[in-house]
């Protein structure tokens, strides 16, 4: 009897020895997006993308607004029954949001590969990802996940996104 006390004692101090050597998981959630638009913003490279994506979205605004007077004018004419008209506007339409639909779709991907390309330029992700590094051993996060790239990620708390602390962390020691 006492043996078997002795061994039950043993097993349960291994199994309290086991549960506590368990280390905790924090997990912490960065929109790594963001970080690139507010810290990098000055830089020269992300300067002439957001002149490149200005210059696409007034081509764009402009196609849309030449759409929109093919229609007002296509109004008129049915109001005033010229089918000749109806018929060669309905047609400069579709012809025209066609081209709009190409254009928009073409220079999206454009700037999207512009903008992967820029995120992930060596120097922004030695810079992010040894803050990322500090702020996590610091403050004892396990794991940090891009809230944006993140599949599995479906929510999260605010209190364990840490994007205003990288920002903040790589402005102080960057002074961008």
């Amino acid at each position: 009897m006492f043996k078997r006390s002795v061994i039950f004692l043993f097993l349960c101090i291994l199994c309290t020895g086991f549960v506590f050597s368990q280390q905790l998981t924090r997990v912490a959630v960065v929109d790594l997006p963001r970080v690139y638009t507010e810290f990098f913003r000055e830089s020269r490279a992300v300067r002439e993308f957001e002149e490149r994506s200005a210059r696409v979205q007034s081509d764009i605004d402009r196609m849309q607004n030449e759409i929109q007077e093919l229609r007002t004018r296509h109004a008129e004419a049915l109001m005033v029954n010229n089918i000749t008209e109806v018929l060669r506007l309905e047609t400069e339409i579709s012809r025209r949001t066609d081209n709009l639909r190409n254009f928009f779709q073409a220079r999206t991907a454009e700037l999207d590969a512009e903008r992967r390309t820029l995120m992930q330029s060596d120097i922004f992700l030695n810079q992010i990802h040894d803050e990322i590094r500090y702020i996590a051993e610091s403050e004892g996060f396990t794991h940090v996940f891009d809230n944006q790239n993140t599949p599995g990620l479906i929510w999260y708390s605010p209190t364990f996104d840490i994007t205003d602390r990288l920002i903040h962390s790589l402005r102080t020691r960057f002074r961008n």
